[in-house]
């Protein structure tokens, strides 16, 4: 089971991470978590890695040493993690062709603070979308961060934290 956050902000935006979420990702006990950038701040990614290993990318507002975008592979599926600002667009298009440039099945995105999850068919192959919103700082959507069981056919839950 992986964890699956993006837009943190704590810092700029919020002054820390929720109590729910630390309590839910206790709860889930997930063997890796996946931050989609705009982290802000190097206390998250310690808090973090107390519950699970992290693998994280920079978003547009962090000034943190963070690549640009990671790929990581388990339970036979490649993720890849971005944050999407690079993009043009964070149409289904731009986002699958650049699943299929990351060589990846599933991309993890962020940057929208709004939780998407979805598949497509692109040249014959299958790829997954997924943001899991923010936890600290939603748009027109409710806090939260997904759960993304890995396999042929990936599984996402939603956890809301209120």
């Amino acid at each position: 089971m992986i964890a699956v956050l993006s837009d943190t902000h704590v810092g700029d935006k919020a002054k820390a991470l929720p109590i729910p979420l630390l309590e839910k990702l206790e709860e889930i006990n997930p063997e890796l978590i996946l931050h989609a950038g705009d982290v802000t701040s190097s206390k998250v990614l310690e808090t973090l890695e107390e519950i699970a290993p992290v693998i994280a990318v920079r978003g547009n507002v962090d000034h943190l040493s963070l690549p640009e975008e990671e790929t990581v592979e388990v339970e036979g599926m490649r993720i890849g993690v971005i944050h999407g600002h690079q993009l043009l667009s964070l149409n289904a298009q731009f986002l699958s062709l650049k699943a299929l440039d990351m060589e990846v099945d599933l991309l993890v995105f962020g940057h929208t603070h709004r939780f998407y999850f979805d598949s497509f068919s692109v040249y014959g192959r299958r790829v997954y979308l997924l943001n899991p919103g923010s936890p600290t700082f939603p748009r027109w959507n409710e806090a939260g961060f997904a759960v993304l069981k890995p396999g042929e056919e990936p599984t996402v839950r939603r956890v809301k934290l209120w």
